[in-house]
């Protein structure tokens, strides 16, 4: 966003400034630059043709007043984007590295589950040093701005008296900073090359003098890392990501190495593609349930029953639209007898028309659906509805573990799949068409959706009332 913006604004600067070299090279026998131009005026020498016609004419007071606003606005909204977004993010990542790196000191309780110190370490570093750059970043806007304004002041004064027109109103101009523009600003961007995209090999050139102040620094404790004077913020943004991978990754090997699966269950057959399984919506939840249709289980064993909801990708039944409901899979253990030997399960077949876009578990026997229309389209956008069922009502039909290895016999129950429609539960019809994914919370009672409009809808579930509230 920042690079749209700033690169707008220099393109219209360097399309019109550009008109004064057309004029120098068409007016033979001149040599020399438009720096060189607006240096001669700026120190009394007398206005060249080719400079007059270009203020006077092709740029004028009209075309100055457009380019300062454009140049302007353009580092005002990056000035926004930086103090409001990216400063006060990076500050929040800065300190969440910073508990991360106490916690990967203490070895004895978080060594054993891969909290890396030297990972950890490194990547505290390159978030500190992001934020230098953040900072070094929005100095450079400011001053760079700053150039543009005293240039434009100046400039416009220049127009005012080759006019003639009164010049007391205008801000006097610093003759300083107008050299100073025209040197290291008029052919360069400073600022473009911060927000250069990090496909290229290309840094920024880095004041040799600056680079060994820099050098001298580490003695006293900065960062050992000095070469950051010459990469953009995308490329100092990639290698902090880069830490943070390698970081990250290491607490998920090392206790993936410790998880140990007594049984596997494939709650549908794997298709030729994953994508959709791993876009089938899923929710597990564990409630004190009944175990009524349980055999020899010794019911006074406290245990939690598990609720395992999936919708199943379309291409792996004939007819589509399904979701699967699993009860008491987990209340079995392989290593005794005592568990139940059973398990229980029901196939609901979403309404034609509709589909499912998330689902989720509420509180206990409460399964909360968000709905589409199927046939929407950009035309015709349609409306989505949040259904709340109670699964205490379905058919949940007892299957024996010896059958697990048929895939819980999932076509086998295709038969039986109970049709659900709109009037069957506590049903809201939500004007929008939403999206993934669907946020339920038990203790606030609260579902929270977002809309194609880009808003969190949150409704309250156990109210009869629509209440709704919209927020950006």
């Amino acid at each position: 966003m920042m690079s749209k913006q700033w690169s707008s604004a220099m393109n219209s600067f360097n399309e019109k400034f550009s008109i004064l070299s057309s004029l120098i090279v068409s007016h033979g026998g001149l040599d020399g630059n438009p720096q060189d131009e607006f240096l001669s005026l700026l120190f009394g020498a007398r206005t060249s043709p080719p400079l007059h016609q270009f203020l006077v004419n092709s740029l004028g007071e009209a075309g100055l007043k457009r380019m300062s606003k454009a140049v302007y606005g353009a580092g005002k909204e990056l000035h926004v984007i930086i103090h409001e977004h990216l400063h006060p993010a990076v500050e929040t990542m800065g300190f969440r590295v910073g508990e991360l790196r106490g916690f990967s000191r203490w070895h004895s309780r978080f060594k054993n589950i891969g909290l890396d110190e030297r990972l950890i370490e490194n990547a505290t570093e390159k978030t500190g040093m992001f934020l230098v750059q953040v900072e070094r970043f929005a100095r450079v806007l400011a001053v760079v701005i700053q150039l543009f304004q005293n240039f434009f002041i100046w400039v416009s004064k220049c127009i005012k008296i080759l006019l003639p027109e009164p010049t007391d109103q205008i801000q006097q101009p610093n003759s300083e900073l107008v050299v100073l523009f025209l040197k290291y600003i008029f052919d360069h961007d400073p600022v473009g090359q911060f927000l250069e995209s990090s496909d290229g090999n290309r840094g920024i050139a880095a004041n040799p003098d600056t680079t060994k102040q820099i050098e001298e620094l580490v003695a006293f404790g900065g960062f050992s890392d000095t070469g950051f004077l010459e990469r953009t913020l995308s490329m100092e943004f990639n290698q902090l990501e880069q830490c943070f991978k390698e970081a990250f990754f290491m607490p998920f090997s090392t206790v993936s190495k410790k998880i140990y699966c007594e049984d596997f269950l494939p709650l549908y057959p794997s298709p030729t593609s994953t994508t959709s399984i791993l876009n089938a919506p899923t929710s597990v939840s564990y409630y004190k349930g009944d175990f009524s249709y349980v055999t020899n289980r010794e019911t006074s064993q406290p245990c939690l029953l598990d609720y395992i909801c999936f919708r199943i990708p379309d291409e792996l039944l004939d007819s589509a639209n399904c979701i699967g409901i699993l009860k008491g899979l987990t209340c079995h253990s392989s290593s005794t007898d005592k568990g139940p030997t059973s398990i229980a399960a029901v196939l609901l077949r979403i309404p034609e028309g509709f589909q499912c876009v998330d689902l989720s578990l509420y509180k206990e026997n409460q399964l909360i659906l968000l709905l589409t229309e199927s046939t929407s389209s950009s035309e015709n956008p349609g409306q989505s509805w949040m259904m709340m069922l109670q699964m205490s009502i379905l058919p949940f039909t007892s299957i024996s573990r010896a059958s697990l290895g048929n895939l819980w016999s999932l076509h086998e129950l295709k038969g039986s799949a109970v049709e659900l429609n709109l009037s069957r539960g506590k049903v809201r019809c939500i004007p929008h068409m939403v999206t993934a994914p669907l946020a339920v919370s038990a203790s606030r009672g609260v579902a929270s959706v977002f809309s194609a409009r880009k808003h969190a809808l949150v409704y309250i579930l156990d109210e009869d009332e629509d209440e709704v509230s919209d927020m950006e």
